[in-house]
């Protein structure tokens, strides 16, 4: 039970890492990262609800999925612990967003920066998570079961849904704002380097500190 408690105590710090990595992306303005670039694009256009709540709706769309493929194969106490991490990711995203109010970059070499130190922290985080090892968020789970249901590999799931992300926060953008804001290069760049870094983090940390590897993401 305490190393369930603690793998749990580390999961939620990789998420909350994660959420700081979001925040930066987000205040950098070059675009965040595909899976959060829908409820982004989302929460500029209505501000009904903030970034961390359409956070948690996209949670939910992605948990019914889940339900509607899986069927009786779906395990309760897992959509159950997913439903719960998703809101407390989103309101950690809130939170994020809120604590690094105050940076204000006033350049692109600043705003790029900015983005690139976000990569480096959101990789950082899901890293954690998977060291965690206890659960999965909606978005990963979702790719997962689409997998389990066609057959089809996980890591070629998992870029068709981050390029159909960028290609709907796009379209989102274009249609209602007449340019690009939830999604721009920033977003392009997350896609190509996030996985790269987590690969080479966990690199580091096996050579250094050896152990068994974690499932390298794709």
């Amino acid at each position: 039970m305490k190393n369930i408690f603690g793998r749990y105590c580390l999961f939620i710090v990789g998420l909350f890492i994660a959420s700081i990595g979001v925040a930066f992306s987000t205040i950098a303005g070059l675009g965040t990262s595909p899976v959060a670039s829908v409820p982004y694009s989302v929460s500029l256009l209505w501000d009904v609800l903030s970034f961390g709540m359409w956070l948690n709706v996209w949670s939910v769309i992605q948990i019914l999925v889940q339900i509607i493929l899986l069927r009786k194969k779906c395990k309760p106490v897992e959509i159950i612990i997913q439903t719960v991490l998703a809101f407390v990711y989103g309101y950690l995203t809130n939170f994020s967003c809120w604590l690094f109010r105050g940076i204000e970059p006033q350049n692109y070499i600043q705003r790029f920066m900015l983005m690139a130190a976000g990569c480096v922290v959101l990789a950082i985080g899901i890293w954690i998570q998977f060291k965690g090892g206890v659960a999965m968020l909606p978005g990963e789970a979702m790719n997962r079961a689409i997998s389990d249901v066609t057959g089809k590999r996980y890591e070629n799931i998992k870029v068709f849904f981050d390029v159909l992300y960028i290609v709907i926060s796009a379209a989102i953008c274009l249609i209602f704002f007449k340019e690009l804001k939830g999604v721009r290069e920033g977003s392009i760049i997350a896609a190509i380097v996030i996985g790269n870094l987590i690969k080479l983090i966990n690199k580091g940390w096996n050579k250094l500190f050896g152990g068994k590897k974690i499932k390298e993401e794709k």
